[in-house]
């Protein structure tokens, strides 16, 4: 069954209504000591760590999403629930992620956020919802609607370089611990002065919703994760809100080699095997893929 215009803002409006519930309960515990468990995930500490507010926050979020699951017959994906493959039989599923960012916000450090998105059967995000509980902005798209920051619309700024503007890379806080990091921090300097930015500045604090909402705060700017053979990378609740957003803004967003992130996998929900690249301007992105692509024959 594929959902109309109608359904779709209806579907839209409730997932901004949970994320907004959600985004006040952990700002409720945004200055309190909070239970920190570890769980089975990826090899980063951050898809490691859990905590009570996200089991809170998600419940939240399912007491408004529980509901539309019945009338629609969406299938669900949480992060804090096992994966029942629903996903794969239904036209359309839910894909949740109630606190992205799990690791900034027990550091006490902007960069967390709620993400849900409504995916297609076929891997295409068709609603993107963030709500930034720091910041109290709420990012959100519906496919063909456009993109919108709290409620006002949301268009990526086609500006030409200038040396006055520097290129901002934000990343992953475990990136800083790869072994290329250095390299890719020097390549990166090189793209930015080629291009015609200011050099560099680098942001690495966030969760990946957060991370790649800066690229579109802070353009031009770039966020991208490497693929790697180890589980982890990512999961389709990190990246599935934030593509519809970027999509519907203009800016761009792929896997390593410029395709479709494959929003829906069946192997796993981990999003290891194809890495993201997000970009402000297209330029930008091929210079990303050519210096993965040179990168490559190192072990990533």
């Amino acid at each position: 069954m594929k959902l109309s215009s109608s359904n779709l803002f209806l579907l839209s409006q409730c997932a901004i209504s949970a994320a907004y519930q959600a985004g006040q309960i952990i700002s409720n515990y945004s200055d309190r000591s909070v239970t920190v468990k570890k769980k089975q995930g990826g090899n980063t500490l951050a898809s490691q760590v859990v905590t009570e507010v996200d089991h809170l926050s998600q419940d939240c979020i399912l007491q408004t999403l529980l509901p539309t699951c019945e009338m629609f017959d969406l299938a669900l994906l949480s992060e804090e629930i096992p994966d029942n493959r629903e996903r794969l039989e239904k036209d359309y599923f839910w894909c949740i992620d109630p606190l992205d960012g799990t690791l900034p916000f027990i550091q006490s450090t902007p960069g967390y956020s709620v993400s849900i998105a409504l995916v297609a059967r076929d891997g295409s995000p068709v609603i993107g919802v963030i709500y930034d509980p720091v910041e109290k902005t709420l990012y959100h798209a519906i496919k063909g609607r456009g993109a919108f920051r709290n409620g006002e619309s949301l268009t990526l700024k086609l500006t030409s370089a200038t040396s006055e503007q520097a290129l901002t890379w934000v990343a992953d806080q475990s990136f800083e611990q790869h072994p290329l990091f250095s390299t890719v921090m020097m390549e990166l300097e090189n793209i930015a002065n080629q291009i015609g930015y200011a050099g560099l500045t680098t942001l690495l604090q966030g969760g990946a919703a957060m991370n790649a909402c800066w690229v579109l705060e802070k353009q031009p700017a770039c966020y991208f994760k490497f693929p790697k053979s180890l589980p982890g990378g990512g999961s389709l609740w990190d990246f599935a809100a934030t593509a519809c957003i970027f999509q519907e803004t203009g800016a761009f967003v792929s896997d390593i080699n410029g395709n479709l992130l494959d929003l829906n996998r069946q192997e796993s929900t981990f999003m290891n095997h194809q890495g993201a690249i997000y970009s402000s301007n297209a330029l930008l992105t091929e210079r990303i893929i050519e210096l993965y692509d040179k990168l490559k024959t190192n072990s990533l």
